[in-house]
């Protein structure tokens, strides 16, 4: 059979192949040619070499790539795939194989032009070094430094109070509605995973057809087949954060001998680690300079911070990173291809039980009745000090002790709502997203006995933000208020409590609320964590305290006592300030959407938009920081069990990747809006584009 690449409408591709083999070709070669700028990028941030065309603004990614392993972890775990699992490792390899064959042809993406760059050549784990990649923060490890932080000056119940339950990397919305509530008397899944808003766009709609299986999803550009949201026709799965904690930091305690670093160890004996420099290029305006890391792995893990001298501060501190792909040798690629394959929950179900990165919520129903609610991944058994703080290397008792199982769930009146809530996943984790999305989801359901899979798009875009009342709670009891600020009291105890992009109310409720962020971090009693100690700039937002107050407010004013900071006046000069500032313009004309590019275009577009942080439509600005919104719904999906062809997606730009495409923002003004894309799969309603 002839390989085929089609496209609909909306330029997805739509690819049909002889063999799961081949097709995988076929779709490397069509995700080089709609996203080659983008592959390249990956690939170079996967290797660390990212600098080499993206100057000084890379660097600091680089150097913690190189330190925490990824390129190394990635090829020893591809060797170890060919080794438990041929068949996945040569279809990985075709997937590489279709990318080199579209990336040596010219590539018709600007950005190569514009930093002078040729298109390298994929490896046959580069497709794991971009997932690990992507994914290597996605447990938040870096909050373990804040919490040790927190704890260090203000004291152990500053863990609690400052828990966001933090400001993630990552969160997601998932519902999975039962057919006995459904229209059709099929089940229905529904959401939109929540990353930071890349362009171009960190999924990819595509159709992937042969004659083993025919399954449409959203792949993520550079990995074969459909991980996290995909539909077979008759069974389909989609997942969402877990908020599991499967990294651990270890304090490492090293020296430098003649032959090069030892670590001392757990039964007080010193121990070789391995110890090796790398020189990072970097490109600038004087050309090319070279910078050198210096990479060192104790038994524990990788030296991501500090060193035998310690931090650049002169703080004595080196800290490793144990992350399970590291010790495995395994990313969980095994699943990839029977997820592609699956017919039945029973199907998706088993492909989960070797699912290692990230630990996620899945949701799952097919044509049978069959649904599935189960956590998935690898989370360590070990103490619980170390989830939540960094752990001495040389003392016994930190040590991991193999995995936990993973947990499940049932459903609820036909329903189960998952938003990086306290879940299944409770026992995995350590901080949660706060519970207003799951909630507010769950009440929205409930309104109705039956949905459609067209209802779906009024719960993505709900506006609702229940996380307002504690501040309004404080506002409301505010007495002897000037004149204006009285009026702005009413005006914030009348408001309808949504994030919407055309109020003015909501825009006036932002400006109170970060003013009172700027009091609170301002307060002498946060003095010592404005400044973080001299770790990796990559780990630094993690540490930065006005985000931390910023998603923590919630926790902070109902708290019976806050380090004798007086809130209420800390309120009421933030609502004083606002009522003497120029008339507060509508919510959207600040809460923006600020899209990440490699190589940022000053001439952007930046689209107004609804929502907010714990909004369903989750939008996240950071109060007292910015109302420009960097995350959001990376993609929103609708997942019909009775007819297919009724399920519905869309993207934030396209499915092009390339400047200039028709379909390279074709789809925004329908993300922002909330409407959806019809899934196709009839490949008579295509448009042929070629044979490969």
């Amino acid at each position: 059979m002839v390989s085929e690449i089609h496209r609909d409408a909306w330029g997805i591709p739509h690819l049909r192949a002889g063999s799961a083999r081949e097709l995988a070709r076929v779709q490397g070669r069509v995700t080089a040619r709609d996203r080659a700028w983008q592959l390249e990028v990956e690939r170079h941030r996967a290797q660390g070499t990212s600098a080499s065309f993206l100057g000084t603004d890379a660097l600091a990614w680089d150097a913690f790539a190189r330190r925490a392993r990824l390129d190394d972890t990635a090829k020893r775990s591809f060797e170890a795939l060919e080794r438990r699992d041929p068949e996945t490792a040569d279809w990985v390899r075709a997937y590489v194989d279709g990318v080199n064959e579209e990336l040596a042809a010219d590539s018709a993406a600007p950005e190569f032009a514009r930093v002078g760059l040729t298109p390298g050549r994929w490896q046959p784990w580069t497709p794991l070094g971009v997932w690990l990649a992507t994914h290597i923060l996605f447990a938040g490890f870096p909050a373990k430094l804040w919490r040790e932080q927190a704890a260090r000056h203000l004291g152990p119940e500053a863990v609690g109070l400052f828990a966001t339950d933090g400001p993630g990397t990552s969160g997601s919305n998932g519902w999975l509605v039962s057919g006995e509530r459904t229209t059709t008397g099929q089940a229905v899944i529904a959401g939109d995973p929540h990353r930071f808003i890349e362009d171009p766009g960190v999924y990819q709609q595509i159709h992937l057809s042969c004659p083993e299986f025919d399954v449409v999803g959203l792949a993520v550009p550079g990995i074969p087949g459909i991980a996290h949201f995909g539909h077979t026709g008759t069974v389909a799965w989609a997942i969402t954060n877990a908020m599991a904690d499967y990294q651990d930091l270890y304090r490492e305690r090293l020296r430098r001998t003649g032959v090069g670093v030892e670590a001392l160890g757990p039964d007080g004996v010193w121990r070789r680690a391995s110890r090796h420099t790398e020189t990072v290029e970097v490109a600038g305006s004087a050309g090319e300079e070279t910078v050198e890391v210096e990479v060192i792995e104790t038994e524990r893990g990788p030296v991501i911070a500090g060193g035998p001298e310690g931090l650049d501060d002169g703080t004595p501190l080196a800290v490793s990173l144990r992350y399970p792909p590291r010790i495995t040798e395994d990313l969980g690629f095994s699943a990839l291809l029977p997820l592609l394959r699956a017919r039945r929950v029973a199907d998706v179900d088993r492909a989960f039980d070797v699912w290692a990165e990230p630990v996620n919520v899945v949701q799952a129903a097919d044509t049978e009745g069959g649904l599935l609610h189960r956590v998935a991944g690898r989370v360590p058994v070990r103490s619980e000090v170390n989830r939540t703080r960094l752990v001495p290397a040389w003392e016994p008792g930190h040590e991991w002790r193999g995995w936990h199982e993973t947990p499940r769930a049932g459903l609820t009146d036909g329903i189960a709502v998952m938003a990086n809530q306290r879940g299944p996943a409770t026992p995995l984790g350590v901080e949660f997203a706060p519970p207003h999305r799951a909630d507010r989801i769950t009440a929205l359901l409930t309104e109705k006995d039956h949905w459609s899979p067209a209802d779906m798009p009024v719960i993505h875009m709900d506006t609702q933000l229940a996380s307002a009342g504690p501040l309004l709670a404080c506002v409301a009891a505010l007495e002897d208020l000037s004149p204006e600020g009285d009026r702005l009291k009413d005006t914030l105890l009348r408001w309808d409590r949504r994030m919407d992009a055309d109020s003015t109310d909501a825009a006036l409720y932002a400006a109170v609320r970060s003013a009172v962020v700027r009091q609170l971090a301002a307060h002498p009693a946060f003095a010592a964590l404005t400044t973080a100690p001299a770790y990796p700039e990559v780990l630094l937002p993690w540490l930065n305290l006005v985000p931390r107050i910023g998603f923590a407010l919630e926790h902070l004013l109902r708290a019976e006592e806050l380090y004798g900071i007086d809130r209420a006046e800390a309120v009421r000069a933030a609502v004083e300030e606002v009522a003497a500032e120029e008339p507060v313009p509508r919510w959207g004309e600040t809460h923006r959407l600020f899209s990440w590019r490699a190589l940022p275009d000053t001439a952007e577009e930046r689209p107004e938009l609804s929502g907010d942080h714990d909004c369903v439509l989750c939008t996240t600005a950071v109060p007292g920081w910015s109302d420009m919104a960097a995350r959001g719904p990376a993609a929103r999906y609708v997942w019909d069990l009775a007819r297919r062809e009724d399920s519905l997606w869309v993207v934030p730009f396209g499915a092009s990747g390339l400047p200039g495409s028709p379909h390279n923002r074709d789809q925004l003004p329908l993300w922002l809006r909330g409407d959806l894309v019809p899934v196709v799969t009839d490949f008579d309603q295509f448009s042929k584009e070629s044979d490969v």
